[in-house]
């Protein structure tokens, strides 16, 4: 099928071929029409399957069609994402896709100056996409009308719900126009999803484009076992002796991407830091970075685990396992995207084997283990407790003179990599 038989007007069409798109991915295949029918929709699709131009492009077709209402616009449609870096993604494509309509869009996320945001605002906008917490902030100062919202999108719903959103969303819910449509995406379906569906959706309509709680098949994926002290020096040797050019790395807290970034930068990588201690300008300066090739490694934690549009980004490294299973799919989805080959690894220390067996339950399978690792071989095994029976007979002393523990004698095989 091609996007000109989704009953799209003639602009669209323009702003679409002129991407070099020909035909919609699946999700848009399905969305497109069902949206453009009025139906409220549950979409579950992986990042990277084009969801967002799956409702912004019949979003932008039913504002256009209608009456255009006298300057300045109304917000007639309302799309709520759950980081800055998702907000400014989806602005650029309703910006692009409607570039030749008579439609304004505007964007607002918090860690910027709100009063800039309130007049771009005071000017008019058809589309408005926002953070949570920055609208409920203009609600509350009464700078942002939502009285004649006709659509409302909910995108990533998974993570607005991991993220603690879920008060937030509501308190928005509560102020738009009981007549609306209502669109909800989401990479992976749980309970709560499901639950929140039901209180926003009015007869949904449900698609699915993959299994849910997968990885893209055209990712690989392989897990290197080793100790966690290593784990700085197998990177820089992987990046170094792949000639790696672009690469996202994922770690668990802010202090540890700067640590690491600080490393890599000793060991001769060029690199940034991206987290949510970093201003919007920093974050968008260090993201254009890697994009352009003005650096070879961006180390970010999972604020950048969604909304990060990265085209033909290579390898995705998990330095840290995630302490939630889901965002290891959110997070190696930034590679692999649009049908391409991605690469995704994952160091992996023996105190993550927790976190690397509910990764594994949820995507259920086992992620290929790189047999030769060049260090000290380590188990990957979750240790059983045992119950043990109290044993009365003396043991032999395992403590040293000052109560401390004696060492073994086990060392490191390999030493360093050559």
């Amino acid at each position: 099928m091609s996007f000109n038989k989704l009953n799209l007007s003639p602009p669209l069409i323009q702003a679409i071929k002129e991407q070099g798109y020909n035909k919609p991915t699946p999700v848009q295949e399905k969305a497109i029409p069902l949206i453009l029918q009025g139906n409220d929709i549950l979409a579950g699709a992986q990042t990277g399957t084009g969801k967002t131009a799956g409702f912004a492009l019949p979003l932008l077709e039913h504002l256009y069609t209608q009456a255009q209402p006298k300057k300045p616009h109304p917000i007639r449609a309302l799309v709520l994402t759950p980081t800055r870096e998702l907000a400014i993604q989806v602005y650029e494509s309703f910006r692009i896709y409607g570039k030749h309509l008579p439609l304004f869009s505007e964007v607002v996320f918090g860690g910027v100056n709100i009063h800039s945001q309130i007049k771009r605002l005071q000017r008019g906008a058809d589309i408005l996409i926002a953070t949570p917490g920055r609208l409920l902030d203009l609600m509350y100062q009464k700078k942002v009308n939502l009285s004649h919202v006709q659509f409302f999108v909910l995108d990533e719903a998974d993570r607005m719900l991991d993220m603690g959103f879920i008060k937030d969303i509501r308190q928005v819910i509560e102020v738009l126009p009981s007549q609306r449509q209502n669109l909800l995406f989401s990479a992976t379906y749980s309970k709560e999803i499901k639950q929140l569906a039901s209180q926003l959706l009015v007869d949904p309509i449900e698609i699915s484009v993959a299994r849910e709680n997968t990885t893209a098949e055209n990712i690989s994926q392989s897990i290197y076992a080793l100790k966690r002290e290593y784990k700085r020096e197998l990177i820089s040797w992987l990046i170094g002796d792949g000639n790696w050019q672009q690469v996202l790395i994922f770690v668990r807290t802010k202090h540890g991407a700067d640590r690491l970034c600080k490393q890599l930068m000793k060991d001769g990588i060029r690199c940034n830091a991206l987290h949510g201690d970093k201003s919007q300008g920093a974050r968008s300066r260090a993201l254009e970075g890697l994009k352009k090739g003005k650096i070879t490694a961006l180390i970010a934690t999972d604020v950048a685990a969604r909304g990060l549009d990265i085209d033909q980004l290579p390898h995705v490294v998990n330095f840290d396992l995630p302490a939630v299973a889901e965002d290891y799919v959110h997070r190696i989805g930034r590679t692999g995207r649009a049908g391409a080959e991605g690469s995704a690894i994952s160091l992996v220390c023996p105190e993550e084997a927790h976190l690397l067996g509910a990764i594994e339950k949820l995507l259920n399978k086992q992620i290929p283990r790189i047999a030769d690792t060049g260090y000290e071989p380590v188990s990957l095994k979750v240790a059983q407790k045992a119950k043990v029976k109290p044993n009365k007979t003396k043991q032999k002393n395992k403590y040293n003179n000052k109560g401390h523990k004696t060492r073994s004698n086990s060392h490191r095989k390999t030493g360093k990599r050559n």
